[in-house]
């Protein structure tokens, strides 16, 4: 099978779907690979370090494209879905229940779309997108904090505080991979913490751990919102619309200086207030607080993040470009799951619920 790497274009994105030891894998077993040129560079992969791995460097964007199976980390730009063949397969981070206009183009396309976010193991987790939550967690306290400063429209609170000053307070929403990542550094940096979900085993282990837990409900959210420097919204429901938790008057009677960090803005977004923003302008202020609503935050770090997403990601890569996708579905039906276009109709229930189609 021929499989296209393409150079990433969304805003400071520098992450790369394939190592050159994934190319070497693939080769290996028999396929070509095609890299555009510089797909990697920027992050320490050079286009050498991809022909030595046996891969074929390619000038453009289109000739990555024009291949039996296109493995990207972002989901098609506009300039791109034009690019999609009929009968090729993407594979990739999609989002498509937070973009009608994608899924439409998708469809309209002819090819196959696989999404990375709804691709399940054996005991129905998320293996794709472990590795990014994981990261996007921890990148929420960081940029939550950056986000206090003044420069960034802050209240010019520190979130460990200082010897004399209490530390920042910091309401997670949601214990999954991503809320449980964020809770965790927030707590080792010496702020108040305090998690909120419905689930009381995700709870417990954080209790266990020395963080405050709540179940969430209307009134413990608005209770926690109003006493917070710091909001990290973690919450997922696969393929659906992010649950808007946050309405505008919930925003309006945060502490003015307060930061919201919406990590679920991939999904349409937690807060009223929440609208996707970009690393090269990733603050902007609603109703008094800071929000950072930054559609691909890992990218922040591509470097680890590559690493992390492609060690999840190859095993999956050689199982379709080895069987094809028919084979490869059939064999692993939490590879199945994460078919989310094909043959010009959506065939995820919770996308189709999502998009209304």
């Amino acid at each position: 099978m021929k499989i296209g790497i393409p150079k990433e274009i969304k805003d400071h994105e520098y992450r790369v779907s394939l190592t050159p030891s994934g190319a070497k894998a693939l080769v290996a077993a028999g396929h070509q690979v095609v890299v555009q040129q510089q797909a990697g560079a920027a992050i320490g992969f050079a286009d050498k370090d991809y022909e030595n791995a046996g891969a074929t460097i390619v000038g453009s964007a289109q000739e990555a494209f024009a291949s039996d199976l296109i493995v990207k980390v972002k989901e098609p730009q506009p300039s791109e879905c034009g690019m999609l063949k009929e009968g090729s397969i993407f594979f990739g981070y999609l989002h498509l229940a937070s973009s009608a206009q994608l899924a439409a183009s998708l469809m309209s396309g002819g090819s196959t779309a696989i999404g990375y976010e709804t691709v399940t193991d054996r005991m129905n987790r998320l293996p794709l997108l472990t590795p990014m939550s994981q990261i996007a967690g921890r990148i929420a306290i960081q940029e939550g904090s950056s986000g206090l400063t003044l420069p960034n429209g802050g209240c010019g609170t520190l979130l460990s505080g200082a010897v004399g000053v209490k530390s920042a307070r910091v309401t997670v929403i949601g214990a999954g991979i991503a809320g449980s990542n964020a809770a965790r550094l927030a707590h080792a940096m010496g702020a108040e913490v305090t998690v909120l979900d419905v689930n009381p085993d995700a709870l417990s282990v954080l209790e266990i751990e020395g963080m405050q837990t709540c179940y969430s409900n209307p009134e413990s959210l608005e209770a926690g919102l109003t006493d917070s420097d710091l909001v990290v919204c973690a919450t997922l429901i696969p393929g659906k619309h992010a649950p808007k938790l946050i309405s505008r008057d919930m925003v309006k009677n945060m502490k003015k200086g307060s930061v919201i960090v919406d990590i679920s803005i991939d999904q349409g977004g937690s807060a009223e207030t929440s609208r996707p923003t970009t690393h090269s302008s990733p603050f902007y202020v609603e109703e008094g607080v800071v929000h950072y609503c930054v559609t691909n935050m890992p990218a922040l770090v591509s470097r680890t993040a590559t690493l992390a997403l492609t060690h999840a990601t190859l095993p999956f890569v050689l199982k379709i470009a080895n069987l094809g996708l028919d084979a490869a579905v059939e064999e692993d039906s939490g590879l199945k799951g994460g078919l989310q276009v094909r043959a010009g109709r959506i065939t995820h229930p919770a996308v189709a619920e999502a998009l209304g189609t």
